[in-house]
């Protein structure tokens, strides 16, 4: 470590002691997760009844009525470029009429998609005031694909897909996804007549995230007759994490400078931090659905929120038990079979502890964060899936993993992971109080073991990277976790560009 290096990790807010634990884990690697096996139906996963999606609804009415305080909580910092990966790939090949079955499909389609008449427009006004059907029928593909992709035209390959135009409803209306979070929030997440969205997102795109809200907001406050309080994060550089070479000794630009890379979603824990709220929503920005198919959604935000408030009130209700200190050993039972049954969490040398252990215990395990995670039936999505799991002190509970978490050469765990009847689309409601009203310090609730390596490249050379705990994954390993099976019909994601073509985006049935 030079002068010039400890100046650069000064600046960055990371300590030296921080930087040396990152470049040894390089060495090192994470350990692998312990598993007892998949969570399924009864087993982890609860599926409520019509009745009990009826209660659980209530109960959430109930508590807004309270006038508590509820956020929705985006990660939106995401480029679209990934999204229109395949159209990059064919403005930069050889040939220049739609060969792929992706291609095809895109212009075969073309008039489909919400953003065709701005993209229309920017052909007009691009190439010599031709129209993208008389482009098409000159065979000028590619030019209608950099009108879409490039800063000269939409620049939709630069942009956040937060700022994309996804869903057409008339003539006049055309919704981004940040619009449509605007209104899923006035429909499930709003009281006392407001609404409060919290969008993470890059410092590049901050000013066009503004400038939208300002435009748009004033709208849906009109429609859903609310007041939005909307606010922004960054991803902070404090939790960016050194990149490192293939024999882990730091990686450094051509400056010299060393070089740091965001930390992943998992950085986001500290953004969640910095929210005082008393119910959060968590849902990625491109899981978004018209109108005409919100319902679903609505429906089941409201039914996983009334499921924490219900496992929440009870929790409550135990740690003031337990500080009074007016209980006896059937109440001390009785605490033992919520945690197990409801929360899921067990220990198996339970029975072993005498009295004044087993309250330190069942207060540790009631005190701390909570969640509700909608989970849907596994149609074979990329992604993390409910398992039950063990942790660091040696209990057994709720998690949601990732394959890079698990043992790839432990055949039994791989059948597991392979096997799971459920998925997880983030679909997160969170409790991030305690009993009191004070707010936990989300941090300390991280497993820091459960970060990952995964190799990257920069200016054509290998590099290892460092991914801090996920945010749904070890940044939330250490908090109560429940999941209730939701519809595959509120799993939408839009992951390339041709899934907006999809019936469930289509703004018109």
């Amino acid at each position: 470590m030079n002068q010039q290096d400890l100046d650069q990790i000064k600046a960055r807010g990371i300590s030296e002691a921080k930087l040396e634990k990152q470049l040894n884990q390089f060495k090192t690697g994470f350990p692998f997760l312990k598993l007892e096996g998949a969570a399924a139906i009864n087993k982890g996963i609860i599926a409520p009844a019509d009745a009990e999606q009826k209660a659980y609804i209530s109960t959430w009415e109930d508590y807004k009525n309270e006038g508590h305080k509820i956020l929705k909580f985006v990660p939106a910092s995401g480029a679209a470029s990934r999204m229109f990966k395949n159209l990059f790939e064919f403005l930069s090949a050889d040939y220049n009429v739609p060969t792929t079955d992706f291609e095809k499909k895109f212009f075969n389609n073309i008039k489909k998609f919400a953003f065709y008449k701005a993209l229309d427009a920017q052909c007009v006004k691009n190439e010599n005031g031709k129209h993208i059907e008389e482009l098409i029928s000159e065979g000028n593909f590619k030019n209608i694909i950099a009108n879409l992709l490039e800063a000269k035209g939409l620049n939709y390959g630069q942009l956040p897909k937060g700022l994309l135009q996804f869903h057409e409803y008339d003539e006049n209306e055309v919704r981004t996804p940040m619009e449509e979070h605007l209104v899923e929030a006035a429909l499930y997440a709003n009281s006392n007549g407001e609404a409060n969205i919290h969008f993470t997102v890059s410092h590049d795109h901050l000013e066009l995230f503004e400038k939208m809200v300002a435009d748009k907001a004033p709208i849906y406050e009109k429609k859903f007759g609310i007041k939005y309080n909307i606010s922004f994060s960054e991803q902070k550089a404090s939790t960016d994490t050194i990149a490192a070479n293939e024999d882990n000794t730091p990686f450094r630009n051509e400056d010299g400078s060393l070089l740091f890379r965001p930390g992943g979603h998992g950085a986001l824990i500290e953004n969640l931090n910095a929210i005082d709220a008393d119910v959060i929503f968590i849902k990625n920005i491109d899981n978004v659905v018209p109108d005409r198919l919100k319902q679903d959604t609505v429906t089941w935000k409201q039914v996983i929120a009334g499921v924490l408030i219900s496992l929440q009130k009870k929790a409550f209700e135990y740690l003031q038990i337990l500080d009074s200190g007016s209980y006896n050993h059937d109440k001390l039972e009785e605490i033992i079979r919520f945690i197990q049954r409801d929360l899921c969490c067990r220990r198996t040398d339970i029975k072993e502890l005498e009295d004044a252990d087993l309250v330190i215990y069942l207060r540790k395990k009631l005190n701390r964060p909570m969640r509700v995670c909608g989970v849907v039936k596994n149609v074979g999505e990329p992604g993390g899936g409910p398992f039950l799991t063990y942790n660091q002190d040696g209990t057994i509970s709720l998690q949601i993993l990732e394959s890079s978490q698990i043992d790839q050469n432990n055949e039994e765990y791989l059948k597991m992971f392979k096997n799971g009847t459920h998925f997880n689309p983030v679909d997160l409601v969170c409790a991030t109080k305690d009993y009191k009203g004070n707010k936990f310090d989300l941090p300390k609730y991280v497993d820091e073991t459960t970060g990952f390596i995964s190799s990257k490249s920069k200016n054509g050379k290998q590099l290892k990277a460092l991914e801090l705990p996920g945010l749904w994954n070890g940044s939330m390993s250490d908090w109560n976790t429940v999941f209730v099976e939701v519809p595959l019909s509120t799993f939408n994601p839009v992951k390339t560009v041709n899934d907006l073509l999809r019936d469930a985006h289509q703004g018109k049935a």
